[in-house]
């Protein structure tokens, strides 16, 4: 996903208008997106976007707010609306990163996402900006998807990341649960079964 074409899925928005100035204003005054931030699911509403899969308008809003900010101050901004942000508002703020010239400082932003039990920002904590955990953080939470329900289609680069120790952790996890009469999630048996084929 680019900028670009979330700016052309948002063309059907509620209130156009509202968008296009509220873009320009935090692009000349970045403090600005503090107000704004907020508004994005009021004025642009809350529909998922035929024209962005997986994206709804408030979120697509919200990143391109983020995205026209200056480059040396996204990074602040996006921890600060993060942190003081509700649920929806966090979502959009890991949605966006892959799109920010932030390098590794939204790293917190995820470790943070994964420590909750909202599986909605679990999930979108491992969207493509995922890339930057280190290979134990991650491994930690596809975990946390299995435990929680997070289907393993959201973990971008997967099958790319997934290796023998991530196996062995779900082969140690199938073995726990089975001696509780109980399975792992069919994807994660899918997984383990891909990887143990992969190891042999």
């Amino acid at each position: 996903m680019t900028p670009d074409r979330l700016r052309a899925a948002l063309e059907g928005v509620p209130d156009p208008d509202w968008l296009a100035t509220a873009l320009r204003r935090v692009a000349t005054e970045p403090a600005t997106i503090a107000r704004f931030f907020p508004a994005a699911g009021r004025r642009c509403g809350r529909a998922e976007l035929p024209d962005a899969p997986g994206w709804t308008a408030d979120e697509a809003a919200r990143a391109l707010l983020l995205a026209v900010l200056p480059a040396d101050q996204v990074a602040g901004h996006a921890e600060a609306l993060y942190r003081h942000g509700d649920a929806a508002e966090k979502r959009a703020v890991l949605r966006a990163l892959p799109l920010l010239p932030v390098g590794t400082a939204g790293l917190p932003l995820l470790h943070d996402a994964i420590r909750t039990h909202d599986t909605r920002l679990v999930t979108a904590a491992l969207g493509p900006y995922a890339r930057h955990l280190d290979p134990a953080a991650w491994r930690q939470a596809v975990l946390k998807c299995v435990f929680t329900g997070v289907p393993l289609a959201a973990v971008a680069d997967l099958d790319a990341r997934a290796d023998a120790e991530l196996a062995g952790m779900l082969a140690a996890l199938a073995a726990e649960r089975h001696a509780a009469g109980r399975r792992l999630p069919a994807d994660a048996t899918d997984l383990l079964d891909r990887l143990t084929v992969r190891e042999a």
